[in-house]
């Protein structure tokens, strides 16, 4: 007996959906079942990409939480707004890079925690406006500056003095050096970031350690440093103790050291822009975990936003464009184991930075050649480029 009425065929003509062979057992269900599996997919799919969404924001927030922001040096730099240069260009960034040389913490095995700390390694980074080049100054530890009135450790304020960089970071941490530095520069420092040898060593080994060439055997008790000549690939330990050592390696001067420095920044820039560290996010991640938990930065960069808007326009540079160099230095007139600027070339050399202009290095350490001027390649500045002693990221020291 037939209950569901006659049988019609549709407006289109087509057989009704019933009757031995029809959809209501063969196509129909066949049809419900793929818009189930459908479904089904799509629910599974949004899961799947809620849960990712879940760990990525996890890890985001995790690394973001790693970077210590100096809040405390922004107070105090605040403070001073009106006395500090003004960023003559757009987009041209410069950051403090502050190499801490304290005890405190992990970093006992260095020494004795004497509840201060120095400033072992200052270098000021600049970067074109354009992201094209980069150029790294080192400013020696032992030079001669004057120190700003700044807030003391203990909330209390000390007075302006005539001494050593280093000693600006003991009196009044990363805000006292800022400004030290901006007073011997006239240069706005934007951003700035201070890492401990702890944190340094954290960041060799999450890269695998970093290879560089040695022309000369190294062996430094004070150190705990000894590697062959020729090249060798450094760990985190090993790292610290080569831009460390300065009594037994080179000519045993400040100067010597900071080029050793260089060397080691311009190798570690190839390890990681030459591997697949950056495309690699089982290898990315140990290198960022590393990277943020060595970093106390201002409150901008204090997190992973602020810290990709600072790279994201580095990556294209050619190794070749990012540059090392140390400012023009001679021993103090008054103490020869204290150093002094070499005028005018330093003046000269702040100047194109203040002004977004190129500078160029090279490994020339005549006279006639360092501090000197001449044209170099085609610019829109109509003065002749500066060169200075120095080297670049693409430079191999065994080749």
């Amino acid at each position: 007996m037939d209950r569901g009425g006659p049988d019609v065929p549709d407006s289109a003509g087509r057989p009704p959906a019933s009757g031995p062979g029809s959809s209501a057992t063969g196509d129909g269900l066949a049809r419900r079942r793929r818009r189930r599996w459908v479904r089904g997919t799509a629910l599974g799919s949004a899961a799947l990409l809620l849960a990712a969404a879940g760990a990525g924001w996890a890890v985001y927030a995790r690394l973001s939480s790693n970077i210590t922001p100096d809040d405390a040096a922004a107070r105090e730099l605040a403070r001073y707004e009106r006395e500090r240069p003004t960023a003559l260009v757009k987009d041209a960034q410069n950051i403090l890079l502050i190499g801490s040389d304290t005890r405190a913490g992990d970093n006992g095995a260095y020494g004795r925690d004497t509840g201060s700390a120095r400033s072992d390694t200052t270098i000021l980074l600049h970067l074109a406006a354009d992201r094209r080049s980069a150029t790294a100054v080192s400013l020696p530890r032992d030079l001669m500056v004057h120190v700003p009135e700044c807030v003391g450790a203990d909330g209390g304020r000390t007075d302006p003095a005539f001494a050593m960089l280093n000693h600006a970071f003991q009196l009044g941490g990363s805000a006292c050096t800022i400004r030290t530095v901006e007073e011997l520069t006239g240069i706005r420092v934007d951003h700035h970031m201070v890492v401990d040898f702890s944190g340094f060593k954290e960041m060799v080994d999450a890269v695998d350690g970093v290879r560089l060439c040695l022309k000369e055997p190294i062996d430094d008790k004070a150190a705990g440093l000894r590697l062959p000549a020729g090249a060798t690939t450094l760990d985190g330990e090993q790292a610290l103790g080569y831009v460390r050592a300065r009594k037994t390696l080179g000519d045993g001067s400040d100067t010597d050291r900071m080029e050793r420095q260089q060397r080691f920044l311009g190798a570690l820039v190839e390890k990681v822009r030459g591997s697949d560290v950056l495309l690699n996010p089982v290898k990315l991640y140990p290198v960022l975990d590393a990277a943020t938990s060595a970093l106390t930065t201002d409150p901008e960069l204090a997190n992973l936003r602020g810290l990709y808007q600072l790279v994201r326009g580095l990556r294209d540079i050619p190794t070749e464009h990012v540059q090392f160099l140390t400012v023009p230095r001679k021993a103090y007139v008054y103490d020869s184991n204290r150093d002094q600027l070499v005028e005018p070339d330093a003046d000269r050399l702040f100047a194109r930075l203040r002004a977004d202009l190129p500078v160029a290095v090279t490994k020339d350490t005549s006279p006639e050649n360092t501090g000197n001027t001449h044209q170099q390649g085609s610019t829109n500045d109509p003065s002749p480029v500066p060169t200075f002693h120095g080297n670049t990221a693409a430079e191999r020291a065994c080749e």
